[in-house]
């Protein structure tokens, strides 16, 4: 079943009220997210890429490390009081205003 990003941001506020204590400090979560962005981007270069995958990098889950992603975007929203489910309505409609015709006449994507 889908959810709603704010059910997401309510799941995991929920989740760091019961176990996790407390947020982070929103810079410690900054720094999280980027390390956890780096662990995305490593299986990245490795497994899609020109790097070569190391034996211990093979059974690295790409689905598990962006939703570590997904987890420390979401409580640095809820930190900022950031209703991301708003925030990304209207960027997908910035960009489909910006971008409609723009994509298609790349010739690169061709």
């Amino acid at each position: 079943m889908a959810k709603e990003i704010s059910e997401l941001q309510k799941q995991v506020d929920d989740w760091i009220q019961t176990h996790g204590v407390r947020y982070f400090s929103p810079l410690t979560n900054m720094a999280i997210l980027s390390e956890e962005v780096g662990e995305v981007a490593r299986i990245m270069a490795r497994r899609y890429g020109e790097q070569s995958e190391k034996a211990s990098d093979a059974s690295k889950d790409l689905g598990e490390e962006l939703s570590d992603v997904l987890f420390v975007l979401l409580c640095l929203a809820n930190q900022t009081q950031t209703d991301l489910e708003a925030a990304f309505q209207s960027k997908l409609i910035l960009k489909t205003k910006r971008d409609s015709d723009r994509h298609k006449e790349n010739e690169k994507l061709r």
